[in-house]
């Protein structure tokens, strides 16, 4: 092991990222896309990342995008600026390629909402019962459930399966609420939750629009009952951005996290974007956790090829299964 990679590898233990001093000369973009090149490496990136990651990812997406193009990709690496759970899917659908995540603190509140010792206990309650999990949980918990889905899919998966087999469906208990809405089945719901989409403001969001009554208020399916109601159309992290190009509204008020308005504007330049805001002090709602990926990380990420993603053989072997399941039904569905 060369001097350098053993310091970086001693300040990734102690971090989870590569803590390292950068030239602050240095082009960080130029100097990743230099990289990328140098590796056959490829940058995928969530819609909720900081816009700057944004805009240098080879490919943006949600869940299910970033899923099918993870499965798809003949580069040699797979960087992934986003969460855990989401370079862990990568990792299932490539074992053979390296993935790196730039931070591995970076998780999800709702992943882990469903601790897997203690679903597998719940899940014995109900043996006859088919899992399907949302993707947004951890390796583990994938290789407990029968098929995967997001929310660009969750309806097609759960009509997929026959109405005479019982459904457990994980983690997200708001998710859940309304697919049993959407689909008219007698979900099981493991009680799991996302803190972002948990905690937008019911009066804050019915003043925001009273004073925008022209404004569309789109919402993602992970938030709660009472904030769906509310909505004129209720969508993936996907669907959202597809509803404000397609429809002819001049504002939108936007309950996801924030990040997807960047996404939003670049398409739209013309609409004015409004984030939802949460019962804090804040304007808009963002992840924590999705925002512990940042430029340097990333390119320190990509120099020294750490942290890496390592799942076992049986993990993955017992794990891609929900997931191949899931591509199949999307294909299927045309998504």
């Amino acid at each position: 092991m060369s001097n350098e990679l053993a310091v970086a590898t001693e300040k990734l233990t102690k971090n989870g990222f590569l803590d390292m001093d950068i030239d602050p000369s240095l082009d960080l973009y130029e100097e990743i896309e230099k990289l990328k090149k140098e590796k056959n490496a490829i940058i995928l990136a969530h819609y909720y990342q900081d816009s700057d990651i944004q805009d240098l990812a080879d490919y943006i997406g949600d869940s299910l995008g970033l899923s099918q193009k993870a499965a798809s990709t003949d580069a040699d690496m797979i960087v992934f600026a986003g969460v855990h759970f989401m370079a862990e899917t990568a990792k299932m659908l490539s074992p053979g390629k390296k993935v790196l995540l730039p931070d591995l603190k970076a998780g999800c509140s709702l992943a882990d909402s469903c601790p897997p010792h203690l679903f597998r206990k719940f899940k014995e309650k109900y043996p006859d019962h088919v899992v399907v999990s949302y993707i947004n949980c951890t390796a583990e918990l994938k290789t407990l459930t029968d098929i995967c889905c997001t929310s660009s899919n969750a309806v097609h998966v759960i009509n997929s399966i026959p109405k005479d087999k019982g459904i457990i469906f994980a983690p997200d208990r708001n998710l859940g609420a309304y697919l049993i809405k959407e689909t008219g089945r007698d979900l099981v719901l493991w009680n799991g939750a996302c803190m972002v989409h948990e905690i937008f403001s019911d009066e804050k969001i019915t003043k925001l629009m009273h004073r925008h009554p022209k404004a569309k208020f789109i919402a993602h399916p992970e938030c709660e009952a009472h904030i769906l109601e509310k909505a004129d159309y209720i969508g993936s992290t996907s669907g959202l951005l597809k509803y404000t190009q397609e429809n002819e509204a001049t504002e939108f008020i936007v309950a996801t996290e924030s990040g997807i308005i960047h996404q939003m504007e670049k398409y739209s330049p013309q609409k004015t974007f409004i984030p939802a805001p949460p019962n804090n002090t804040c304007a808009c709602n963002e992840c924590p956790y999705m925002r512990l990926n940042t430029m340097e990380k990333l390119y320190l990420c990509m120099k020294h090829e750490l942290p890496e993603i390592i799942l076992s053989e049986r993990v993955i072997r017992e794990g891609v299964a929900s997931i191949d399941r899931m591509l199949e039904i999307s294909k299927r569905a045309g998504l």
